[in-house]
């Protein structure tokens, strides 16, 4: 079992209090997690990650996501240090640019051209911006509940943002048809984009993989408005299908927003688009001090290609599927139910009857006394790290944090 101390943890944060306004509290997404989970880590390698209390977890959210690989894989590492030796941030891009924006070219069947940046926010906000430029139009079509960054556009908070940075947003409901025509409508003739996440996977709530009737219409409809769509991959990109997260669908979008996973840990983002925006894509005025280094983009060229020789993805669904269904099996010996939602190698693991998510805490506070890193309310990730072994010590882990949740119910 875990110790838990945390000494060294919460020394950290007292200090961290005096510095950062809100301290780790306010940082980040650490304010969604209960009090005992640690906010400060030594190391990491493979699935696993150790507190700076020395307390080892197996790893179920992978830096929140750009984990693809398992951290600290060798081919990544090893480019990286490579490029690092000949440079990273110098007064112009590595030659690795251009190698990196072929492979993503050949790589993803939408892409006809490619930019990059350093984080998802980037990447979505231009998006927009190339479909206004591209259309000459205003209006931007999201999702109730969907998360596309953290700039006034589209932040969650409403602090430090005003109406009119927010005026040309129209809302629908993911994977209601009836919903986004009636926002097309409402747009009208100064329509120009409608972005859509790879799946629904707000937080706090059941994910809704997209059906094929919501997306082929969302397609239909830009083409007939003459308005961009945009699918922002960024949590979901390299995870669902290495051509982007809606080619299963046959639905090709525009515009497709990634990062992530895109570089296995490294700082990269990047906007794939057809040759319809092309042109937009040399008008519009985006960049960055750290935007052409070049480790990151070394990092980037050694993930895909090793998604792209593996069976990663594959491998990834896999041990997803063997937590789901143990986890299931688990849940039904103690007499709870739960629901697994979303993409397996993305899990999202909710308790029925728990609207304050006071199982899903006392759940995840067991497993994580046990060793096994959870969130309560976030959708997780595998990666390719993640052997049955792993996904084993998860599933003990679990069992723990179940039987934690039958003691409570059981005392009332």
């Amino acid at each position: 079992m875990t110790k838990l101390i945390n000494s060294i943890d919460r020394s950290l944060r007292s200090r961290a209090e005096q510095v950062i306004p809100g301290g780790m509290w306010g940082h980040m997404s650490t304010r969604y997690l209960g009090d005992a989970y640690p906010q400060f880590f030594a190391r990491s390698e493979g699935c696993r990650l150790w507190d700076v209390d020395g307390n080892e977890y197996v790893d179920l959210m992978c830096s929140w996501g750009p984990i693809v690989l398992g951290h600290h894989h060798p081919a990544v590492e090893d480019a990286a240090r490579r490029q690092r030796e000949r440079g990273d941030s110098m007064n112009g891009p590595g030659d690795v640019l251009v190698e990196l924006a072929e492979l993503m070219v050949d790589t993803v069947p939408h892409a006809d051209w490619v930019m990059f940046q350093k984080n998802g926010t980037d990447a979505t906000t231009a998006c927009v911006t190339l479909a206004r430029a591209g259309t000459g139009r205003r209006k931007v079509l999201v999702a109730r509940g969907s998360y596309h960054g953290a700039v006034p556009w589209c932040t969650p908070s409403l602090a430090g943002v005003t109406t009119e940075d927010r005026a040309h947003l129209i809302h629908f409901d993911y994977n209601d048809v009836q919903s986004l025509e009636e926002a097309v409508d409402q747009a009208g003739s100064d329509l120009a984009a409608i972005i859509v996440t790879a799946f629904r996977h707000d937080i706090g709530r059941d994910q809704e993989m997209p059906t094929a009737g919501f997306a082929q219409r969302a397609r239909q409809l830009c083409d007939l408005q003459g308005a961009a769509l945009i699918v922002d991959d960024v949590r979901a990109g390299f995870r669902i299908d290495l051509g982007g997260s809606w080619e299963p669908l046959g639905v090709r979008p525009d515009l497709s927003a990634w990062s992530k996973a895109i570089a296995n840990g490294h700082p990269l983002a990047a906007v794939t688009g057809s040759d319809r925006f092309r042109e937009a894509a040399t008008k519009v005025y985006v960049t960055g001090s750290f935007w052409c280094g070049a480790v990151a983009m070394a990092a980037a060229v050694a993930t895909i290609k090793t998604l792209r020789d593996t069976q990663a993805i594959a491998h990834m669904r896999d041990m997803g599927q063997r937590l789901r269904t143990g986890m299931e099996a688990l849940a039904s010996r103690h007499d709870l139910k739960l629901r697994q939602t979303g993409p397996a190698q993305m899990p999202m693991v909710l308790f029925e009857g728990d609207p304050s998510f006071e199982k899903a805490a006392l759940f995840c506070a067991s497993a994580l006394r046990n060793g096994a890193y959870f969130h309560p309310k976030h959708n997780m990730f595998l990666s390719a790290a993640h052997a049955p072994a792993d996904v084993d010590r998860i599933l003990a882990a679990a069992e723990a944090g179940f039987a934690a949740v039958a003691r409570e119910a059981a005392a009332g």
